[in-house]
């Protein structure tokens, strides 16, 4: 009987052991979860990150932008390296829907500095890579009077290039004169607040 009771009381110290140990072994594993990233992880987080390339000034300017969509984009070898170089311009684009394909239309990327007689033309026009439904839902759109389809964004995430496009409304005169109003008010409360927060340091 004597023995039997230590074999168990033994049996219970080593698995209260190993539960401990595994235990430490988790922590461990969380601590380092939490702990710096490798480098392999900081490049895939930097790659996933957003890093804009041009932005439509203008679109919430003259227009009231309603559904917006993220669409891919079709691009030569040289127009990729232009954008990596920041080289981008949307002021003068536009989209079109054409027999079920969406294309941008007046973007300009420059030729590529380094680029041979391979170059690209600056604003031809490219086509945007999104789904079916979503091609139909601009169709849709832009059969409405007044509507329109604009870029406003052009950025790489993940390494590829991207654009957000919004179905629109042009704005009148009116609206428009608003929206500057709008935004010189909130410089003005912008500055206002600074100056408070400097006074109160």
């Amino acid at each position: 009987m004597g023995s039997t009771h230590g074999t168990g009381e033994k049996l219970a110290d080593r698995a209260f052991a190993l539960k401990l140990h595994t235990m430490g072994k988790k922590a461990a594993n969380g601590a380092g979860q939490s702990g710096k990233l490798t480098p392999s992880q900081r490049a895939k987080a930097e790659s996933d990150a957003k890093k804009v390339i041009a932005r439509n000034k203008k679109a919430a300017h003259d227009y009231f932008l309603e559904d917006s969509y993220e669409a891919g984009l079709s691009l030569t070898g040289t127009e990729v390296k232009a954008l990596r170089m920041g080289r981008a311009s949307l002021s003068e684009a536009w989209v079109e829907v054409d027999r079920g394909e969406a294309w941008l239309q007046g973007a300009n990327i420059p030729e590529y500095f380094y680029g041979s007689w391979t170059n690209h033309a600056p604003k031809r026009k490219r086509k945007l890579l999104l789904h079916k439904r979503e091609i139909i839902k601009l169709e849709g759109a832009v059969a409405a009077k007044g509507y329109t389809i604009v870029p406003v964004e052009l950025y790489f995430v993940g390494g590829r290039a991207k654009v957000e496009i919004a179905v629109a409304k042009g704005k009148q005169e009116w609206d428009k004169r608003q929206t500057i109003r709008q935004r010189e008010d909130d410089r003005e409360a912008q500055r206002a607040l600074r100056e408070a927060n400097r006074r109160s340091r």
